[in-house]
């Protein structure tokens, strides 16, 4: 698999801001669609390291990140970012590992010997102080933990933004990735996702503009080019599909006031409805290999 998608030097630490860091990865195979992968890491006013969405275990990242401060905390935000987990749980025995609800049930998960020590949803657990927000996402099958750092102003996701530069994807690739509406500059969820939350918009809308409203000065996710520039404006425009074109200033009045969208019902709809079921089918299943 070419690493020529992901962002060079990989394994490594970069710090982003005070107390946050990324560390990019080698990609993976999602459906046939090759996607960089990203963790972030956040350092709590106590000293202890908070791994969102770890990547591949390896030894040399652990030491690099144990100069910075203890691993206390393994976090699976969304149903596609779990993979790794075992053998950062065996690496480091004492980490709190946090999971976005529902996690723990999946048979996958199961029979992976993953522990699942608690599950997180909107607020954040009490251990992590007031430093960090958190937003639950969710909709049929898929599930979204949103972290909020306060003292940086840093929005940490998963897959609710999806940004791939089609230069750097085979020719193949990009054509899929522009049906799915994934490629910079206008990134955003999947179209499978946007199917999938649609079918819960009043609650996905309302937590989309509680992200934007948070006013975030970088937005970081798992897969793309991130957000560090304008990045509340980037994020109003990644969620338009959701929350409309006036993002967080959209009034909450009755639901005449609210932008709607309607469920498909021809035929032809449907049979595109399926088609994209499929195609989430293999990239959910490609993530958890």
């Amino acid at each position: 698999m070419t690493h020529a998608i992901s962002y060079p030097p990989l394994n490594v630490l970069k710090p982003i801001a005070d107390g946050v860091w990324i560390v990019d990865a080698p990609p993976l195979q999602a459906g046939g669609l090759p996607l960089p992968l990203r963790m972030t890491v956040l350092r709590l006013a106590g000293g202890e390291l908070l791994l969102h969405a770890p990547i591949s275990y390896e030894p040399g990242l652990r030491r690099a990140l144990e100069r910075l401060g203890r691993i206390g905390h393994l976090v699976a935000p969304s149903v596609g970012h779990w993979m790794y987990l075992r053998d950062w749980q065996a690496a480091c025995p004492n980490a709190i590992t946090w999971a976005v609800p529902g996690l723990k049930d999946r048979g996958q998960v199961r029979r992976s010997s993953v522990r699942i020590d608690a599950e997180l949803g909107d607020g954040a657990p009490r251990s992590w102080g007031d430093e960090i927000a958190g937003v639950l996402v969710a909709g049929p099958v898929f599930k979204e933990v949103a972290l909020f750092h306060r003292p940086s102003r840093t929005l940490i996701l998963t897959d609710l933004v999806i940004n791939l530069e089609a230069d750097l994807l085979p020719l193949p690739a990009r054509a899929l990735a522009r049906l799915l509406g994934i490629v910079a500059p206008d990134g955003k969820a999947p179209l499978y996702l946007r199917l999938l939350l649609r079918l819960n918009r009043s609650a996905t809308a309302e937590a989309a503009r509680r992200l934007v409203a948070f006013a975030p000065e970088r937005v970081i996710f798992a897969h793309g080019q991130w957000f560090d520039r304008d990045a509340t404006g980037e994020l109003r425009r990644s969620l338009r599909w959701l929350i409309g074109p006036e993002g967080s200033k959209a009034r909450r009045g009755s639901s005449a006031n609210r932008p709607t969208y309607a469920l498909p019902h021809s035929t032809a709809a449907m049979a595109s409805l399926a088609l994209v079921g499929v195609i989430a089918a293999l990239a959910y299943a490609g993530k958890r290999r």
